[in-house]
């Protein structure tokens, strides 16, 4: 009798540290919640604050599913040294293959408001002009840059006014708009 209390003693232990593992091996909706609250951190960086809410919420669905796959342990993933670093490498790594995948993202790049007061773009237009000038600008952008590092390397190493882009930019708002936009070295005008 002591030998099967025993070993059902010990089976049980077994399969309930079994099915604990194997329960946490996925995240749960409540986990997974959890970190996209933590992604709205992120909602003010440059490429995320254009994001409509349903573009945001895509958008932190693909970090969490990364993060879920590489990290299937939610526990030990948000207890481990580090874990808000790796966690902006997700994001960053999730914007770049975003971008790589739709070179259209320029409206996140180059937000509108932006460019209104640069004076690049006039204010006031209305979605399909916005959408017809960052078409043109992802055109030029696509046909100029063969392969998407160079044209992130482009912005990094680029801050001037006279960049590339820049004169992308000022062609794609004259061609569409007839907005004529002079550079002089800082100054912006029109």
């Amino acid at each position: 009798m002591k030998k099967f209390l025993h070993l059902t003693l010990v089976a049980f232990i077994g399969v309930t540290f079994f099915s604990g593992c194997t329960q946490q091996a996925k995240w749960n909706h409540n986990q997974r919640q959890e970190m996209r609250e933590k992604l709205r951190e992120y909602r003010q960086a440059a490429y995320l604050n254009d994001l409509t809410d349903a573009e945001f919420s895509l958008f932190t669905d693909d970090v969490t599913l990364a993060l879920e796959q590489d990290y299937p342990v939610y526990t030990n993933f948000i207890q481990m040294p580090g874990v808000n670093d790796t966690v902006q490498v997700y994001v960053v790594t999730t914007i770049v293959k975003e971008l790589d995948a739709d070179a259209h993202n320029m409206r996140h790049i180059f937000p509108y408001s932006y460019l209104v007061g640069r004076n690049i773009l006039p204010a006031g237009l209305d979605r399909s002009q916005q959408h017809a000038f960052y078409s043109c600008l992802a055109n030029k952008v696509d046909n100029y840059y063969p392969t998407m590092t160079q044209f992130v390397d482009a912005l990094m190493a680029d801050t001037t006014n006279m960049s590339q882009i820049a004169r992308f930019q000022q062609q794609c708002a004259n061609d569409l708009f007839d907005w004529t936009v002079v550079i002089n070295e800082d100054i912006v005008a029109y």
